[in-house]
């Protein structure tokens, strides 16, 4: 078989690394490093650097050498101006520090005063980051009116393509994506700065969190106005400015309530000082929440819901490649019934959801005769009300925990505009001991009477059912009326080689198998389920 040059060439190049144990592979200068908590920060700060601020790899060096006094400590990172060919200490722009999680900013050694110093011994270093992961600080450096060194506060270092005056109001065309675990950092920077300065526990912080992050896509979504989900870094630094921002960010959220007023109350408010609300604010600003990959979304968001309302078991989340071909192998269409009903976090609607919304796509580019990047601002609103007509008829979940079912709302309408029918349901209760608003509701988007949701025999509603359900509950079910909906509820005897049903109760059974037969009970004939079960050994 004859090979282009192509193919030749690509032989040539192509290299295969093995990485030690113990061991990451440098993202910029491809060196192997021990894999630590401080590595893992710089890694993604790393990546951030070149696949959201666009600097060249060329341009960046790690573990640098500058000279302080008598010492010659090493910069984590440091980036050197375009076209510069002489990567000499004068000639450093940026100067990045990289700490793990446990490092206060305020240490003395490794906080913000020893990214000062290294900034100082450097005659032309502008810009410097200091980060752990949770916490981040921006320094600008200048010269006061004596003639001395001062540090500025600013939201964020400036992109390599990009001006000063786009870290303090972006522009629509100017937004990131986020790569990698950057979001996640940024999430966890601003639920700790709510913990810590506005006195609130760990959950009520999550969901004041969460409202600025329904306000940022609300913004977003305001197409064409002009964004107004900013603070300068003036506002940020000064309470006249930051009252400001807290009165800017709160008209936003009159229109959210508005929009999702089945997830807000009327009387609903921004619960944080005016200080936490400018400080995320600037973090949050610079990033597309609406056009970052899913994954990246669904990873910063799952982990944060389930470090404030799973108490941090992260053992019950799904990985989200397994969570991917569960969906891609079930295949749903617009026009199914799909269902999860233990959603948890959402995370395996939302998976499914985008699968749907891929379909979508395709339709509106036949019938517009344009791929999506080409569509106007009303075609554009189109698709995005086809979006929001599925999700509210043919996405369903059911959860039993209350703020489970409030973050799975919030999860769908930051993926995809639509909170589907999430509804505070114990799956395995007799379906007429369900609440009679929720089945009302249900039997509205069904498109059937409500007084046919009255037993097990009446709930084959869906046609997909795609779940990972609470495996490993150690409390059983005794109750009769919850048994007696099951065949796994009765005792089986085996009688001439074959095993026959008795009309006698078991005095209990695990959660999880019952579980299993609800779900085929909810699936109608020739529905398809993909679901998640324990491996036993």
């Amino acid at each position: 078989m004859l090979k282009t040059d192509d193919q030749l060439d690509n032989e040539k190049t192509l290299s295969i690394i093995t990485v030690p144990e113990g061991k990451i592979c440098d993202y910029i200068d491809g060196k192997f490093r021990n894999d630590t908590p401080e590595e893992y920060v710089r890694q993604n700060i790393e990546q951030r650097l070149v696949n959201e601020l666009k600097y060249s790899r060329e341009r960046i060096k790690v573990e640098y050498g500058i000279k302080v006094g008598s010492r010659r400590p090493r910069a984590d990172i440091v980036i050197f101006p375009d076209g510069c060919e002489n990567f000499s200490q004068e000639n450093v722009k940026i100067i990045i520090e990289c700490k793990k999680e446990t490092v206060e900013p305020t240490n003395k050694k490794d906080g913000i005063e020893q990214l000062k110093s290294y900034m100082s011994a450097c005659p032309n270093c502008e810009w410097g980051m200091w980060t752990n992961g949770k916490y981040k600080e921006v320094l600008r450096k200048g010269i006061d009116e004596k003639g001395q060194i001062e540090f500025i506060d600013y939201n964020d270092i400036p992109s390599a393509d990009g001006s000063v005056e786009d870290i303090d109001r972006p522009k629509r065309i100017s937004l990131r994506n986020a790569v990698e675990d950057n979001l996640l950092f940024v999430f966890k920077t601003c639920h700790n700065h709510i913990y810590a300065n506005d006195g609130m526990q760990k959950q009520p912080a999550f969901f004041e969190l969460l409202k600025v992050i329904f306000c940022k896509i609300e913004d977003e979504r305001n197409i064409p106005n002009p964004l107004e989900f900013y603070v300068t870094s003036s506002e940020r630094s000064n309470p006249d400015g930051q009252l400001t921002v807290k009165k800017r960010i709160s008209k936003i959220f009159e229109r959210v309530k508005k929009r999702y007023n089945k997830i807000f109350e009327r009387n609903d408010e921004i619960g944080l000082s005016p200080r936490s609300l400018a400080y995320i604010v600037s973090e949050l600003q610079s990033y597309s929440l609406l056009n970052t990959h899913i994954d990246i979304k669904g990873k910063a968001y799952e982990e944060l819901v389930g470090a404030n309302l799973r108490g941090d078991r992260g053992e019950f989340f799904t990985p989200r490649n397994v969570m991917h071909m569960t969906v891609e192998m079930l295949s749903p269409k617009a026009n199914e019934k799909v269902l999860d009903p233990a959603c948890g976090t959402g995370g395996f609607l939302v998976i499914a959801m985008n699968n749907v919304i891929k379909e979508l796509e395709q339709q509106m580019k036949t019938v517009f005769g344009k791929p999506r990047p080409e569509w106007n601002h009303d075609e554009y609103r189109m698709f995005q009300d086809k979006i929001s007509d599925v999700a509210s008829n043919n996405f369903f979940g059911f959860d039993i925990n209350p703020d489970l079912v409030k973050a799975t709302k919030m999860n769908m309408v930051m993926n995809n505009d639509g909170s589907g029918n999430i509804f505070r349901i114990n799956s395995l209760l007799p379906p007429h001991e369900w609440p009679s608003d929720i089945k009302e509701k249900l039997s509205e988007v069904l498109g059937i009477s409500k007084s046919t949701i009255r037993n097990s025999k009446s709930i084959a509603l869906f046609d997909v059912i795609v779940t990972n359900p609470p495996f490993g509950s150690k409390i059983p079910i005794k109750d009769p009326a919850i048994l007696g909906q099951y065949d796994l509820g009765y005792i089986w005897e085996k009688k001439n080689g074959y095993w026959e049903k008795t009309d006698r109760l078991q005095s209990s059974v695990p959660p999880e198998q019952l579980f299993i037969e609800r779900c085929m009970q909810f699936l109608k004939d020739g529905g398809r389920m993909g679901i998640v079960l324990p491996m036993r050994f």
